[in-house]
């Protein structure tokens, strides 16, 4: 298997509906709801990509582009994005989706970079042991 079909198949997304105890006083997505779906998308992706144990270790720019109103289905969507030694990073995006009109567009957009941990919780070489050809 190559890289890239690695990262093709460890793709993921999760939908879910914007119920009011999703959102803020403004009766939109709360942004700190919003990032943890991110994480919790991204940390599937990066898991799914390598079957290693990891941690989240920093989130690049969050960019809120638009506000995501209640009663929204929204797709958040993973993809691994750049493999280092010990660590991946994994772009996330948002999609909103109107519950009754066609159509979506992109809401939020950020990353989030993961380190491989061994069972002594040291960091551990992410394509160590996954078989891809050429790496």
């Amino acid at each position: 298997m190559t890289l890239q079909e690695k990262i093709d198949l460890s793709e993921t997304r999760v939908c879910t509906t914007v119920f009011p105890f999703l959102t803020n006083h403004h009766d939109t997505l709360f942004g700190g709801k919003a990032m943890a779906i991110m994480d919790e998308v991204s940390f599937m992706a990066a898991t799914r990509f390598c079957r290693k144990r990891l941690v989240t270790v920093s989130t690049d720019k969050i960019d809120f582009e638009k506000a995501i109103p209640s009663g929204s289905i929204i797709e958040a969507i993973a993809r691994v994005e750049s493999v280092g030694r010990t660590s991946l990073k994994v772009k996330v995006e948002i999609y909103l989706e109107h519950m009754y009109e066609e159509g979506r567009e992109l809401a939020i957009q950020g990353r989030f970079t993961f380190v491989a941990l061994d069972d002594d919780r040291k960091p551990v070489a992410v394509l160590e042991g996954l078989g891809l050809d050429g790496y």
